[in-house]
């Protein structure tokens, strides 16, 4: 009786101390699901006579599962995207022009590996800016970096970057995702030198990382772009355009769509 006891009590004490150094371990090699779920899938394996295996084999997987989602939360924060927005949200009725299958057919996003660009071009309220936040969306999804962030941006913080001489480190900010998505290029003017920051990193990303813009302005306007400086705007297109798909959008404001039909 008295050795019974002492055994039972031997077990209670053994038990914690057996559990602390396995989720001490656990804890050192940050398997953070591992540490939270063993124990759920220990009784599993009771329930399910699973060998030992089968037991490392599933808690294994749970944590490999747990660890790309937050692979992928942790891409989804660092694009910036703001509101999330989806291909299948989109309104293809709405715009009076648009090439559906062309579209479609970036969501392959084969595109991105060959370092190419994507150019939407058309008017304010036509769903540049929804079509280039799903495409950077899907891009995450697919194990991407992205980074979205509109063109005024971009030079505000360059130009603030320059005062403090680190613009090296800061354009490093726009070179390294595998796309860049650029909003809104054109809508606000920018002067020569916000133009030649905006430049460097179009230029520093050629054949390097693919970028997606979104701007209501045709080609023949890009000189307004950049402070009306031609060689400048060449040199952009020049680069953009080399491995491209143009995106063109017509129609009237999705915005404006309520008055209209009225």
């Amino acid at each position: 009786m008295t050795q019974s006891k002492k055994t039972k009590s031997t077990q209670a004490i053994e038990r914690p101390h057996s559990n602390q150094s396995l989720e001490s371990d656990l804890e050192l090699l940050k398997l953070s699901y591992c540490l939270k779920e063993y124990e759920h899938y220990a009784q599993l394996a009771h329930q399910n006579n699973w060998t030992h295996l089968q037991f490392f084999q599933e808690l294994i997987k749970g944590e490999a599962n747990a660890m790309q989602d937050r692979r992928l939360q942790r891409r989804i924060q660092q694009g910036k995207f703001g509101v999330i927005k989806t291909l299948d949200q989109f309104d293809w009725t709405w715009p009076k022009e648009i090439n559906e299958m062309q579209v479609r057919h970036l969501f392959r996003l084969s595109f991105i590996p060959k370092n190419e660009n994507i150019i939407f071009i058309g008017g304010v309220g036509l769903g540049k800016t929804h079509l280039a936040s799903a495409l950077g969306y899907q891009a995450c999804l697919q194990g991407f970096n992205v980074l979205f962030v509109s063109a005024i941006e971009i030079v505000n913080n360059l130009a603030s970057a320059h005062k403090q001489h680190r613009l090296k480190q800061e354009l490093n900010r726009y070179i390294k995702p595998q796309l860049l998505i650029i909003d809104e290029l054109g809508y606000l003017p920018i002067d020569k030198r916000d133009a030649d920051l905006l430049f460097q990193v179009i230029s520093e990303r050629y054949e390097k990382g693919a970028i997606a813009v979104t701007t209501n302005k045709a080609f023949k306007d890009w000189p307004e772009i950049f402070s009306g400086d031609a060689s400048l705007t060449s040199a952009a297109l020049d680069r953009l355009l080399h491995y491209s798909q143009v995106i063109t959008i017509e129609g009237s404001s999705f915005r404006m769509r309520g008055r209209i039909e009225e």
